[in-house]
């Protein structure tokens, strides 16, 4: 039985929840998210909340249980609070400058690197050594910070290189005499 699962997912005031044509709408302040609905799981909207149950005692159906039950919680709280995450630079001449709908980054390249940004995503840099990456959609949001990262990833050595905030690097030790 999934732990996470039997938990409904609590709908706050201002937040509205619809299922029509096998795809789950949730409608808030910030935006809409959808969701398309698996068959091996039964979903309902009630006041206040949302139920994900199995439909039927296979085993695929429990094993999908609790990961749908998360991406519904993860739509209720895109649309009221939103996700962020922020990067930081390290490295002698690194750095970011948000311009409009593109992120440019000097990554010790002898050329920029322009990104640009997808829809529904926000980027600031409040200084040209942090990037902070927000929108609605969770996936969305982790997966611009994985690109970006891409870019230039934490060496063992120095620590340069793009990180996720509070990501700790393992670091090695030099050459010796």
């Amino acid at each position: 039985m999934s732990r996470i699962g039997k938990k409904p997912v609590p709908v706050p005031a201002g937040v509205t929840a619809s299922i029509e044509n096998g795809v789950l709408s949730v409608k808030g302040p910030k935006g809409t998210l959808t969701l398309t609905l698996r068959d091996e799981i039964s979903y309902g909207v009630e006041e206040g909340s949302i139920l994900v149950k199995p439909a039927n005692d296979t085993k695929q159906a429990r094993a999908f249980w609790g990961m749908q039950r998360t991406l519904v919680d993860n739509l209720v709280t895109g649309v009221t609070q939103g996700y962020t995450k922020v990067l930081e630079i390290t490295g002698v001449g690194y750095r970011a400058n948000a311009q409009g709908k593109n992120l440019k980054l000097q990554l010790g390249y002898s050329h920029d690197v322009d990104y640009s940004v997808p829809e529904g995503i926000e980027i600031k840099t409040p200084d040209n050594t942090t990037i902070e990456i927000s929108g609605i959609d969770k996936q969305k949001v982790g997966q611009v910070a994985a690109e970006i990262r891409k870019w230039r990833k934490p060496e063992p050595y120095k620590g340069k290189g793009i990180k996720y905030r509070g990501e700790f690097i393992f670091r090695k030790e030099g050459k010796k005499k």
